[in-house]
């Protein structure tokens, strides 16, 4: 096992951001809130030699190829492990929640 340890000068606006990133991927560490945010960056963004092309990039050639996509195809697309994304349909009439 490798033990890098790698320092990062930290501002008042890295420190709110790093903050709000453990509120919004539910981590309890930095590092591993980072680790979640470098995995769902990676599989969208792609150019890496891991993911040559993201998931960004798939959505936008099904919407070029087709003219259009479903709430239901984006989120299929859109979906990872990091932020698990699903589309639901639901109609009501005469009933109040």
């Amino acid at each position: 096992m490798c033990n890098l340890t790698m320092r990062i000068r930290m501002t008042e606006s890295r420190e709110r951001r790093l903050d709000h990133l453990l509120e919004a991927t539910g981590e309890n560490t930095k590092s591993k809130a980072l680790d979640v945010a470098a995995e769902y960056y990676i599989r969208m963004a792609g150019g890496s030699g891991a993911v040559p092309k993201g998931q960004v990039h798939e959505l936008m050639t099904v919407a070029t190829d087709q003219g259009s996509v479903t709430p239901e195809e984006i989120a299929t697309i859109l979906d990872t492990d990091e932020l698990p994304v699903e589309y639901e349909r639901r109609w009501s009439v005469g009933e109040r929640e």
